[in-house]
């Protein structure tokens, strides 16, 4: 398990340390951290405190369970867990738990064997044994389906699992390291994530602060992602102006350092005069107010609405009270314009015995609703007269 990775870490940190300069060396290693840790920028307190049991944990073979928002980069800590182990040659696999239907999901964590199931035409390998040796990383293990978290839990605790369709024991030398924004202690409560999954996963939790907690990385990040799309739109890198950084600064991100990203992204595209303004919302989403929705009066306007309550009080007289006092509309149904006209004259009606088939279907036309009985012959023979009168 000893590798000289650690000895390499702790000579740049003793560098950055005992130098007689102080903190200068420690200030740059950590600002340009994205050299160390495979593309985490920052320096801020919280990310810092991070990165630090980060660098503990990553030469065991502990499980780790990554907390925290969603965007906050926690594939990229895993990815860092997985080069400063003693695994890095290894593969480092990955699996979305959420973006797999639940059917196929086994099958791709644990394999299949030819014939398995309705189109297995061949063998196919799980992703626990693709990882043999190296690291599994399962992002948002919050979503894995009930029915399978035991089998996950065997691989945790004995490193042994079965393909599918197979009775074959089969074991593997894998890490896993697994991610979730979701509560877990709350899941558990309810019932839809197992107890002894949760603490064999939380052996070794590490949350990720959101962007919200350590603004001080903003600018740092904005000026990273800036030079990234720069340089493949082959733009010349723009300048920002400062009430515009402000801006940047004091947004609550909702999104994360993934929002961020998108934004100086677009703003690269749409850069022009030398000018760099990404376009920051007022004000997060969560603290948006919801537009408030109008009532249907004031949406349809006064003759739709007039229509629409004579439209029902029809309905309800045509199959309501069709059985005990039998109605049938004859003439032609007044449309949104003439509503006003026809409330006045009444609608003309002829009374039948016992209209029990009739069907009314309704369509929309551009002047209005009309109402017909599907099945007209019926309808004319009950009303006693001819299908050509």
């Amino acid at each position: 398990m000893a590798t000289c990775l650690p000895q390499r870490d702790g000579s740049q940190s003793s560098d950055g340390r005992d130098s007689p300069r102080g903190a200068r060396p420690v200030r740059r290693e950590v600002i340009h951290a994205e050299h160390r840790f495979d593309g985490i920028i920052g320096h801020s307190a919280a990310l810092t405190a991070v990165l630090a049991q980060l660098e503990l944990v990553a030469p065991t073979d502990a499980t780790v369970l990554l907390l925290g928002e969603t965007g906050t980069g926690k594939e990229l800590l895993a990815r860092a867990l997985h080069t400063r182990s003693a695994r890095h040659a290894r593969p480092f696999i990955t699996l979305n738990c959420a973006a797999i239907p639940t059917g196929l999901l086994e099958s791709e964590l644990f394999g299949h064997e030819k014939g398995a199931f309705t189109g297995a035409m061949t063998q196919r390998l799980g992703r626990c044994e693709l990882a043999n040796g190296g690291t599994l990383f399962l992002d948002e293990i919050g979503d894995l389906p009930l029915e399978l978290q035991p089998k996950l839990l065997r691989v945790l605790q004995d490193h042994a699992f079965e393909r599918l369709g197979s009775a074959r024991t089969l074991h593997t030398d894998v890490r896993v390291v697994a991610a979730t924004h979701r509560d877990l202690p709350a899941m558990v409560q309810q019932g839809t994530f197992r107890e002894d999954l949760y603490y064999r996963l939380h052996v070794f939790p590490l949350t990720v602060p959101p962007l919200r907690v350590r603004r001080d990385d903003i600018p740092v990040l904005v000026q990273h992602f800036a030079q990234q799309y720069a340089h493949q739109l082959h733009k010349p890198l723009a300048p920002m102006p400062a009430e515009v950084m402000e801006a940047l600064v004091h947004y609550d991100w909702p999104g994360n350092v993934r929002e961020l990203q998108h934004v100086i992204e677009r703003a690269v595209i749409l850069s022009a005069h030398g000018v760099l303004c990404p376009q920051v919302p007022a004000r997060s989403p969560e603290a948006r107010s919801a537009a408030p929705v109008a009532p249907q009066s004031e949406t349809l306007g006064p003759r739709a609405v007039g229509w629409q309550r004579h439209r029902r009080r029809v309905q309800r007289g045509a199959f309501l009270r069709g059985c005990g006092s039998p109605l049938l509309l004859r003439g032609h149904v007044p449309d949104a314009q003439s509503d006003r006209r026809q409330s006045h004259h009444g609608l003309q009606c002829l009374c039948v015995t016992r209209l029990l088939s009739v069907q009314v279907e309704r369509k929309q036309i551009t002047k209005g609703c009309a109402v017909e009985c599907q099945d007209r012959r019926q309808a004319y023979e009950l009303a006693g007269n001819s299908i050509h009168t």
